[in-house]
Order: structure tokens, then C-alpha cells, then sequence
């Protein structure tokens, strides 16, 4: 493919390994998103909130560290939030110290929501990924992965 200024633009193999990146990660996500809904009545993006807290110090994390850790916009996490407080499984608590500071902390309640919808979603991890490539390619592909997510810092 042809330069566009000072910028590479890149070859059609570049680009179907691009697509084919995608086209994996949705397809995967969708079937993981469909199993959680389908057996837990959870979404994938619910089910990431309350992991991700899970796994924080304190089972509790400023908004904007949410966002960031989920990949979803600011005001996408506050909805979510919003849904999983109603629920009782996340509560916000304001930051001592810090008037604007909010963080969303895990319930107990939460906490168990979590390991029961775990067993589904990790065997759907299983099935859709794990067991469709042998270790080393697990290893590569986690480097790989890694090595991406890296060099956006």
C-alpha cells in the first residue's frame, strides 16, 4: 500500500492480520457475553466491574481507575455503576481526604455474585479460548498481547 505523508500506512497482510484480531476478540467476547447473560443473567461488562474490584486493594477503586481498567468511558462506568448499586453489589463511598474523589467498592453481595458467575465464565474462557491453542501458543499469543497493550502507555 502507498505512503500517506509521513505516516506508513499499512499492507494487506498487516491489514488482515488487524481484522482478524478483531473478528477474534468479538467473536469470543459475544460468546462469552451470551453464555453470562444466558446462565447468570450478568453482562460481560458487569461481570468485569465486579473482577476487576474483586481483585483491588480493598475490593475498592476510584471511578476513573474503573474506567481505565475496564475500557469503558467515564460516563459508561458511572451508568454501570448505577446498575450494579441498585442491584447490591457494588456501594460508592466518598474519598477521605479528597471532597470529589469516589470510589466504587464490591458488597459481599457482590463478591458472591462473582464467584457464582465465575464458574461460567471462566469455563467459557476455557472452551472459546484456552482449549483452542496448545501452551506455547498461549504463551505467544500473552506476549503478544502484552507487548501491544505496552506500547500504548
Amino acid at each position: 500500500m502507498p505512503e500517506l505523508g509521513a505516516t506508513r500506512l499499512p499492507s494487506r497482510s498487516e491489514i488482515d492480520a488487524w481484522r482478524s484480531f478483531l473478528r477474534s476478540h468479538a467473536k469470543v467476547t459475544r460468546y462469552l457475553e451470551a453464555e453470562l447473560l444466558a446462565e447468570q443473567r450478568l453482562s460481560l461488562g458487569a461481570y468485569d466491574v465486579l473482577a476487576q474490584l474483586a481483585e483491588a486493594p480493598d475490593q475498592r477503586l476510584r471511578m476513573a481507575e474503573l474506567a481505565e481498567a475496564v475500557l469503558l468511558s467515564r460516563s459508561g462506568v458511572t451508568r454501570l455503576v448505577d446498575r450494579l448499586e441498585r442491584a447490591g453489589l457494588v456501594i460508592r463511598e466518598r474519598v477521605d481526604g479528597d471532597g470529589r474523589g469516589v470510589v466504587a467498592r464490591l458488597t459481599p453481595a457482590g463478591a458472591n455474585r462473582l464467584g457464582i458467575a465465575a464458574r461460567t465464565h471462566l469455563a467459557g474462557i476455557v472452551r472459546h479460548f484456552v482449549d483452542l491453542l496448545d501452551e506455547q501458543e498461549l504463551a505467544t499469543i500473552g506476549a503478544l498481547c502484552d507487548r501491544i497493550a505496552d506500547a500504548q502507555r
